[in-house]
């Protein structure tokens, strides 16, 4: 099997579990952007232990396979401190244990201080979050890594929605192409819009397949 095939059926058993999970929902929601929105990814609903795991083991098993090279992995606050957690768990049952840290929202002036918690930022690092809107707290996290003498590499993410950042006819461009172009980090994603265009023209069940034309039409409108 190529890479190429390998990566795509993750991708595929990553979009049933989020389904199976209720993660990933069909139906009418409202987006950060405030566009109407045919489906919706809440990471926040991986909300026990064996979701969790589950999570930590598809961001690994899709980071091995990126070839990204990366030191530790940082997680911005506040859901990225969890899923760093969970990739590096992920990662150490691959075999690649590697050390993690996060930001508190606000610095602490006692006990060990300031606003970094974890393993010591150096090296090359690799941003863990679950998804990206337009790109700002990527930056954000970007820029406290290199205040830290470290260089961050990448960002990981959960599902990219494939979608313009703004409602501007002179910028097409979605978030995860904002930081990879403007911050010059490599995304790599578990998931994408696509995969999950797929899934729907695969699966089975009639009720999920269903919600295909709505999600067709989405992409269409908002897509890049």
């Amino acid at each position: 099997m190529t890479d190429t095939a390998r990566i795509h059926d993750l991708a595929q058993e990553f979009v049933k579990f989020s389904v199976e999970a209720g993660v990933l929902r069909f139906g009418d929601f409202t987006t950060k952007a405030g566009r109407q929105s045919p489906y919706f990814f809440n990471t926040g609903l991986f909300d026990d232990g064996a979701k969790l795991m589950k999570l930590g083991e598809f961001y690994a098993r899709r980071l091995i396979a990126s070839g990204l090279e990366f030191d530790m992995l940082f997680g911005p606050a506040y859901k990225g401190i969890t899923l760093a957690a969970a990739v590096a768990i992920g990662l150490a049952k691959e075999g690649k244990s590697v050390p993690y840290a996060y930001n508190r929202k606000e610095a602490k002036d006692h006990g060990e201080g300031g606003t970094l918690v974890g393993a010591p930022v150096r090296g090359k690092v690799l941003i863990i979050d679950d998804v990206i809107t337009d790109g700002a707290s990527k930056r954000e996290a970007a820029d406290m890594i290199r205040a830290a003498g470290a260089t961050p590499v990448g960002v990981a993410i959960t599902m990219d929605r494939q979608e313009r950042a703004k409602d501007d006819p002179a910028n097409r461009r979605s978030g995860v192409q904002y930081v990879e172009q403007e911050l010059g980090l490599q995304v790599v994603s578990i998931a994408t819009l696509a995969d999950l265009m797929a899934f729907l023209d695969t699966t089975g069940d009639a009720a999920l397949a269903a919600n295909k034309p709505r999600v067709a039409a989405y992409r269409e409108r908002y897509g890049i």
